[in-house]
């Protein structure tokens, strides 16, 4: 055997391939992220080969390398990439052109052929498409999709956001081209598979300025004296088949994106919009949980399939809560029943374990042009808990009838919506700071924490520490995921728990329908992906979920650079070593006050067991909770950074 065969084999015998998500330094060093590996996988800059930030990449491992070293390697392949377009600037030289990425990730300069700059010229602040990236070539090719105006600084930075967490700003066309062939008809053939319920009264609630309507709910008297009462949802799957076009960019997005001034939709506007939005007076396709029910909240009886409904009437929560407080108006008889049923369900949840962290959403009002004129607060109202209490009742009950089920004596692989219960660990500093309100926990076992954690949200309900405790209490709490593993929903007190009830913006729901129908068919297909689909359907989310933060803050900050130099109340919201947070009581905007900020006033330290910074010298404490009064400093919207100063 010569000595490069050799060679060849003592190399193979030390390496092995792993997959994972790839982390690229600003440095430029990679290190990927391998699920059950303790460390990162550590890959030099030359070794990248042609992998972005955020790529699923597979990594011929170094195994000698781990000599009291991090492990490295090499990777020789992208799986999947995190995203394709990127936004920024455009430099076109003697019919050359090329895409210059705005982003503090190491990104190659793309070249753009010029029959693909689409309008664009020297200079433009644009969105490019990687089209290819050949192995024989040194920079990837790519395609200008969009042309940024700089005369709407907004809609720039909105699209940015988007682009920036994976989330692409259009459908291709062949995707819009598949959905406009669906059709609306609703056909005999397909009328014989389902149960029709047109005849029965049926309504949509929603938010005033909502366009996809994918819950209804029907309800009328039975002869055995019991409420028939039907939750009916958007029956997505009928349209999006497995492995379509459709699919592919549904699955690819798994969520819609909720930006201040826009929707970034999972599914193209004919389907979420059209098809599957539960319009009023027209004939839908449904996926159904109709329950029978007593006049005090006893479920009797459930059924579920696939139906078809035709909604009577379109209420937004303001017209519902209206009916409420009123007991006057369409339809008030059932509006008044099911709100009556709601709160019995609300108070068993309570009583069973469920925890009342109450829910305050702000909202901007924009202009024509999307500048924020104004802040509105929305509290949860009983309108809003009538859908949600009957959300929760078809979540569970889906839940439930699927884990009854087993293939081969184990649990059939579904998406279910899980959140673990408290880390002990991360409980105790949380306990120990309330019980300086005067807040004491019971950590006797998962069950008395949850009763402490109500008690302590109903004694604290208009009292100054309220915000931050209930604030403090959210982040101790584990985050709810999507997983094959059912262990139950902590924080909702249920043993069974999953998403069915918002299939247009969420891809879980569609996977839980499609699962749904073959445990009905008694045609099951064992999904061995399911894990690894619900990982990508969380990882999305939480991308989302950043975007989203992201979105408010640009218009917090936007907001706020109307009230430069102004003095104003605040809470402070958080602490760091660096300065403190504080949110305004009036808009509930965030800035920070750093610590060179105080710095003429003493020398501060971070005491993280309080929550709170501490002056060296006069014993001086900012606490989180504390009131303090603050003037407007600095509004960078670039950064999306708010600077107030502290007022002694």
């Amino acid at each position: 055997m010569d000595k490069e065969k050799k060679s060849t084999e003592k190399k193979s015998s030390h390496t092995s391939t792993v997959k994972g998500r790839l982390d690229i330094a600003r440095g430029g060093m990679g290190y990927v992220i391998v699920e059950g590996m303790e460390k990162d996988i550590v890959i030099k800059p030359n070794d990248i080969n042609r992998a972005f930030h955020g790529d699923i990449v597979k990594v011929q491992v170094n195994k000698e390398s781990g000599r009291g070293r991090r492990t490295e390697g090499k990777i020789i392949d992208v799986v999947e990439r995190k995203q394709n377009t990127f936004v920024g600037n455009l430099q076109l030289k003697r019919d050359i052109a090329f895409f210059i990425p705005a982003t503090d990730k190491p990104v190659p300069d793309f070249f753009v052929p010029i029959e693909k700059l689409n309008g664009a010229i020297d200079g433009d602040r644009v969105v490019v498409k990687m089209v290819k990236w050949d192995k024989s070539e040194k920079k990837p090719e790519g395609e200008v999709v969009s042309i940024l105006q700089a005369t709407d600084l907004n809609d720039m930075a909105m699209k940015e956001l988007l682009i920036d967490n994976g989330f692409p700003l259009v459908f291709d066309e062949v995707v819009l081209q598949e959905a406009m062939k669906l059709s609306e008809a609703i056909s005999r053939e397909e009328l014989r598979k389902r149960k029709d319920c047109r005849d029965i009264l049926t309504f949509t609630i929603d938010p005033v300025d909502a366009k996809d309507f994918d819950d209804a709910i029907s309800i009328r008297n039975l002869d055995n004296g019991y409420y028939e009462i039907g939750v009916h949802i958007a029956d997505v799957s009928h349209f999006v088949q497995p492995n379509s076009i459709l699919d592919k960019a549904a699955y690819e997005r798994a969520t819609s994106v909720y930006l201040p001034d826009r929707v970034n939709p999972m599914l193209p506007e004919r389907i979420s919009n059209e098809l599957c939005s539960l319009r009023p007076n027209e004939d839908k396709y449904t996926f159904s949980v109709i329950f029978q029910i007593t006049n005090r909240g006893e479920i009797k009886h459930h059924w579920i399939g696939r139906t078809v409904i035709h909604s009577d009437h379109r209420f937004s929560y303001e017209d519902v809560q209206t009916i409420i407080d009123s007991k006057e108006g369409t339809h008030f008889n059932a509006i008044l029943l099911l709100n009556e049923l709601a709160q019995q369900f609300r108070k068993q949840r309570f009583d069973n374990g469920a925890i009342n962290f109450s829910s305050q959403e702000v909202r901007f009002t924009l202009d024509e042009t999307g500048k924020p004129i104004g802040i509105v607060i929305k509290e949860s109202s009983e309108s809003h808990q009538l859908i949600e209490e009957f959300m929760l009742l078809a979540n569970r009950t889906i839940a439930e009838y699927v884990s009854k089920i087993k293939i081969d004596k184990e649990p059939l692989p579904f998406p279910y919506r899980i959140h673990a219960n408290p880390d002990e660990e991360k409980l105790k500093p949380f306990v120990a700071f309330a019980k300086k309100f005067g807040y004491t926990f019971d950590m006797k076992d998962d069950a008395a924490v949850a009763k402490s954690f109500n008690n302590l949200l109903k004694e604290v309900n208009g009292k100054p520490e309220q915000h931050v405790l209930e604030q403090l209490g959210i982040r101790t709490m584990a985050k709810a995921i999507y997983t094959s593993k059912n262990i139950g929903h902590y924080g909702l007190g249920f043993e069974h728990y999953c998403h069915f009830t918002s299939p247009i913006r969420r891809y879980p729901d569609v996977m839980v329908h499609r699962v749904l129908q073959e445990c009905l068919d008694k045609n099951i297909k064992v999904d061995k992906k399911m894990e690894e689909k619900c990982k990508h359907c969380s990882d999305r989310e939480r991308k989302a979920m950043e975007t989203e933060r992201a979105g408010n803050k640009y218009k917090q900050v936007e907001f706020m650079q109307n009230f430069l130099g102004d003095d104003f109340d605040g809470i402070i919201s958080g602490v760091a070593s660096f300065g403190f947070f504080v949110e305004t009581v009036l808009h509930k905007c965030e800035g920070m006050v750093t610590i060179r900020d105080l710095s003429d006033y003493d020398e501060f330290r971070l005491d993280e067991s309080d929550y709170a910074l501490i002056g060296v010298r006069t014993g001086k404490k900012f606490r989180m909770g504390d009131s303090v009064k603050i003037q407007v400093a600095a509004a960078n919207l670039d950064k999306r950074q708010l600077d107030y100063h502290w007022l002694p």
